[in-house]
């Protein structure tokens, strides 16, 4: 471990299919004023509302709500909730979904005290909040972004082609509790199900596929990758395998409750493009990261060949005897691409709206960081998302 860092994560976790019960525990901490925040009304038809609005009546709470939360959080959608925040005089905001539902949440959180516009002052300027912010806790439906245990939102403004996420410093923006209960997730279609597995192990791919050095956070990464891809194996065959969805739910959390990027850098241009790819075609966060993870890897792999190698050998088990490293780091590729098929994951992004005609406008909106193998200029970005169009 080479790196100087630090190393605090704050987030109360409860986990189990009895969880919800320590919502108990922690409403007293809280004031009268609650807002509960959720997205399309699939907690209604599943009985999870039910059983949360009963729980916060027990506590005397007075609670107004944020529904209609999608998949994509606009800008809009953030000012509504600001304003409704605002008129509750919220005490607590609590949100009910999937990691859109928790990133919406925290945005709103660090937007209700501000006396700017915060899509200028978060997202444009990513400035950190000057004002008081507003606790957050969580009750998780459905896995893979981590948004349960970290202080990351992410905000999309289609009236520019933008989506942007912004990872906030202080840890007091991550949600004060989390209430994971892998039976909540058993009701989400394939299609949702197989993308946020995809997210949780991109995650972990952002976070690995930097740096030549010997780092414990490394080692962690390639367990969490080889669990996750076990799990989905089974959940891929049986939806319903309790143990298979709770291995997934909690390896999503450690993907990206900032443990394994600790001292290195890390990538996160498959999020940028992916995100970017989202601005235009509104299509679902994991599959958009699908779609151009294997032409990107296949294009920075040249820059990063150790570290691709050791990625087919640890976590693939591509056997190295006789190869060249470079032969053995694409073989890896294609064990990665054989799973992605395997769980039915989008492979290109034409299928997912993007057509030739917006790529100037997509790698306009991408954001480029400098911490993985390859910082991309703005041409490389086009050439691999005219691979990820095939």
């Amino acid at each position: 471990m080479l790196g100087n860092f630090s190393f605090c994560n704050p987030t109360k976790l409860y986990f189990g299919d009895e969880s919800l019960n320590y919502l108990n525990t922690e409403l007293p901490k809280y004031g009268k004023n609650v807002v509960l925040i959720y997205g399309g009304g699939s907690i209604k038809k599943n009985g999870i509302y039910d059983d949360v609005i009963r729980i916060l009546n027990e506590n005397g709470k007075n609670v107004a709500e944020i529904p209609g939360v999608m998949p994509n959080p606009t800008v809009d959608k953030l000012y509504e909730g600001v304003e409704i925040a605002r008129k509750h005089q919220a005490d607590l905001l609590l949100a009910v979904g999937g990691g859109s539902v928790c990133d919406y949440t925290k945005a709103v959180s660090v937007s209700v005290n501000c006396e700017e516009d915060p899509w200028e002052k978060y997202y444009l300027r990513f400035e950190e909040p000057s004002c008081e912010t507003l606790p957050v806790g969580c009750v998780l439906t459905m896995v893979g972004t981590g948004s349960e245990m970290n202080a990351g939102a992410v905000i999309t403004n289609p009236h520019t082609h933008q989506k942007i996420g912004h990872v906030f410093a202080d840890e007091k923006i991550m949600p004060k509790f989390a209430i994971l209960n892998p039976k909540y997730t058993l009701t989400l279609p394939h299609y949702q199900m197989v993308s946020g597995i995809y997210d949780i192990f991109n995650h972990i791919c952002e976070q690995y596929f930097s740096g030549e050095d010997d780092n414990t956070s490394d080692y962690i990464s390639e367990g969490l990758m080889r669990s996750v891809i076990h799990a989905s194996r089974i959940a891929n065959k049986d939806s319903q395998d309790y143990e298979a969805r709770s291995n997934l739910m909690w390896a999503a959390t450690w993907a990206l409750n900032t443990l394994v990027s600790r001292g290195k850098s890390t990538d996160w241009m498959v999020h940028m493009i992916g995100q970017s790819v989202g601005a235009y075609t509104n299509a679902t966060h994991g599959m958009t990261l699908a779609a151009v993870s294997l032409p990107y890897y296949r294009y920075i792999l040249p820059y990063g060949v150790q570290k691709f190698k050791r990625f087919a050998v640890n976590v693939w088990d591509v056997d190295p005897e006789g190869k060249t490293d470079e032969q053995i780091a694409g073989e890896g590729l294609d064990a990665m691409k054989a799973w992605m098929k395997e769980l039915g994951l989008v492979m290109n992004i034409s299928d997912l709206g993007a057509t030739e005609d917006m790529l100037e406008g997509i790698a306009d909106g991408t954001i480029i960081l400098p911490g993985g193998y390859k910082v991309l200029e703005h041409n490389e970005i086009i050439e691999i998302l005219k691979e990820s169009l095939k």
